[in-house]
């Protein structure tokens, strides 16, 4: 008898440790969380598709060795996204200058210069990401 009243005594208390330690219980406040010190904040570098120029000037254009791919403008199946189909795949047209992308109409046939930046993230879901630097109607 004394053999399980030792165990049913420990889980009892075991149980009842357990309940004092939870705030919620008791009806007492948490306590707030340790804040961040300065020590503990590293500043991680912001990922961009622009790159730099000669002596390290931004360009905000890609850098050399871009391509050239011509072909057809479609809707991407997200609002404000265009993709360019060629014979290769599909291409998703990124801009820096709102004028370029008024020339990339949907339906039209247009020869895009830029470079491809396939880990580049993008909202858009579909085609390789392409930087456009120039385009050239037609």
């Amino acid at each position: 008898m004394v053999t399980r009243t030792v165990p049913a005594v420990l889980l009892l208390l075991l149980v009842t440790a357990g309940c004092a330690n939870n705030a919620s219980d008791t009806g007492a406040a948490s306590a707030p969380a340790p804040s961040a010190s300065a020590s503990d904040v590293v500043d991680l570098p912001v990922p961009s598709a622009k790159t730099s120029g000669p002596a390290g000037e931004p360009t905000g254009r890609p850098n050399a060795g871009g391509q050239t791919i011509t072909g057809t403008v479609t809707a991407g199946v997200e609002p404000n996204c265009l993709v360019l189909t060629d014979g290769t795949g599909s291409h998703l047209l990124i801009f820096d200058d709102a004028a370029m992308r008024a020339d990339a109409v949907v339906g039209s046939t247009v020869t895009v210069s830029g470079q491809s930046q396939p880990g580049m993230m993008s909202t858009c879901q579909q085609g390789v990401p392409f930087v456009v630097v120039s385009v050239k109607k037609g």
